[in-house]
């Protein structure tokens, strides 16, 4: 009796659990590695195009821009097209801009919760910081070549708005590929980082403002 007991409750546990440890088994190394190869990056610029889509319409919403990085906390994101905007940001503090309406303003991260976010998103991607994102999210191992993370928030709030992150890495591992959002409604938002160099110098006007 207690023999079949075992075989038919105990034993199905067991094995559902298997796949689980082995997948941390596997995921560990990779992390190691990717952590490895971005402590090296001290700067990083690229181009990058970025796909919404919209659960009720068939077509893409395309735009353009640049992203830029130097370590450890400065960021300039930019939409190139259809409309030039963005933010540059320096330690806590930052500044936007939006070309079509004109507007330009000093915001702190602290202060702002979306923007502070935002950051410390673009922030991770650049610095590849896993440790930062396992924090926040229940990562998966959704392939070993090229290395491609799925990640499932943990915050409540975000969990309402957000299915899943997936990140794909470059070949050699130094730097973030492509960024998955998938919305719980439906919609998502891809990007594709291109045309990326790590540690050259970048240009004095990096982390400035626009002029219009």
């Amino acid at each position: 009796m207690l023999k079949n007991l075992l075989l038919k409750y105990l034993l199905p546990l067991l094995l559902s659990a298997l796949p689980c440890y082995a997948e941390s088994a596997e995921i560990a190394p990779l992390l190691a590695e990717l952590k490895l190869a971005a402590a090296e990056t001290e700067t990083l610029s690229s181009r990058f195009v970025q796909e919404k889509h919209l659960a009720i319409f068939a077509e893409k919403l395309l735009s353009q821009g640049r992203f830029v990085y130097r370590k450890p906390d400065r960021l300039r994101w930019e939409l190139l097209t259809p409309v030039a905007a963005g933010f540059v940001l320096q330690g806590e503090h930052g500044e936007r801009w939006n070309s079509l309406s004109r507007e330009q303003e000093s915001f702190s991260v602290d202060n702002d919760p979306i923007m502070g976010m935002i950051a410390q998103q673009l922030l991770a991607w650049a610095r590849v910081d896993l440790d930062w994102l396992q924090s926040r999210y229940r990562m998966e191992l959704q392939s070993a070549e090229p290395v491609t993370l799925r990640l499932y928030p943990l915050d409540r709030g975000e969990a309402e708005f957000i299915d899943y992150l997936e990140i794909l890495f470059a070949a050699d591992r130094r730097h973030v590929a492509e960024v998955l959002m998938v919305e719980q409604e439906g919609d998502s938002t891809l990007l594709r980082f291109t045309d990326v160099e790590i540690n050259t110098e970048l240009p004095l006007d990096a982390f400035q403002v626009p002029g219009f």
